[in-house]
């Protein structure tokens, strides 16, 4: 009783006196710009008191460092979304998958909030074409990034629960989320074969898959990597990818699957996890 008064207390006293001293350099919107991101509302299916917030979640860090106005960037927002996108995802977990253990919902979720499945999500509702970011990084591909692509999505969140509360960021998040976690239940999920390979090898052959930078090919801006694997005295691959870890995956992905094929198994599921 004691601790719940004094958490009534800190909620009605001490929480609203930091959201009062709280403030954020956001950046100008302009006219053009707010038909923007109202048109980026609509398409994402959310709704924002102030059009303020949403616009910071956009503004990538080179964009706010090349920028005439003293304005943040969008990495705190970030920080915020990354802890709510958890909770709500554990909570939707929780309640639906009762009778699985904890490291079962810790391996579904750790598809689901995955960088992978957060920059599809972000290509889906075209935060790609909203994103604000510096010349450079445009020039460097930065928009199709799934880095930025990802972290932009988890300051969007994080700017929805500053604005609308966290019931309505659980709708917002649940829409895209809850079909990525029917994926992972039903073994359609994008997968993470570096760890799948490393797991069999260790438990199989008690060592470690060794991953080779090939070649990269391109100019700066649109590199093609090739990779190999080798795992004791096989190899495997060249798997192709835009980044080295992206080529990694691929080459591992190949190795994988010849394993598993090889064993007459299927790749791992739900019912595996």
């Amino acid at each position: 009783m004691l601790w719940n008064s004094l958490g009534q207390l800190l909620n009605k006293l001490i929480l609203p006196g930091f959201q009062k001293q709280f403030k954020l350099k956001t950046p100008q919107i302009s006219q053009s710009r707010k038909k923007e991101l109202l048109l980026f509302q609509n398409h994402a299916e959310l709704r924002f008191r102030k059009l303020d917030f949403l616009n910071l979640a956009f503004c990538h860090r080179s964009f706010a460092n090349e920028s005439l106005e003293e304005t943040d960037n969008n990495e705190k927002l970030e920080f915020l979304g990354d802890s709510i996108l958890g909770l709500i995802t554990s909570e939707y977990l929780f309640y639906l998958l009762p009778d699985k253990a904890e490291g079962d919902l810790a391996r579904i979720k750790s598809f689901v909030v995955s960088e992978n499945t957060l920059s599809s999500i972000s290509k889906k509702i075209k935060i790609d074409n909203y994103i604000l970011i510096g010349k450079g990084e445009e020039y460097s591909g930065g928009r199709n990034k799934k880095a930025i692509l990802a972290d932009c999505l988890e300051a969007i969140i994080g700017a929805y629960f500053l604005d609308s509360g966290l019931k309505a960021c659980r709708t917002f998040v649940l829409t895209y989320i809850a079909p990525e976690i029917m994926k992972v239940i039903e073994n359609r999920h994008d997968k993470d074969y570096k760890t799948l390979l490393q797991e069999f090898v260790q438990k199989r052959y008690k060592t470690y898959p060794k991953y080779k930078l090939l070649k990269k090919t391109g100019p700066d801006h649109d590199r093609t990597f090739l990779v190999e694997v080798k795992v004791r005295d096989r190899i495997f691959g060249p798997g192709e990818g835009k980044n080295k870890k992206a080529a990694e995956q691929n080459a591992a992905s190949i190795a994988y699957k010849a394993y598993i094929a090889e064993m007459g198994e299927p790749e791992e599921g739900f019912d595996q996890i």
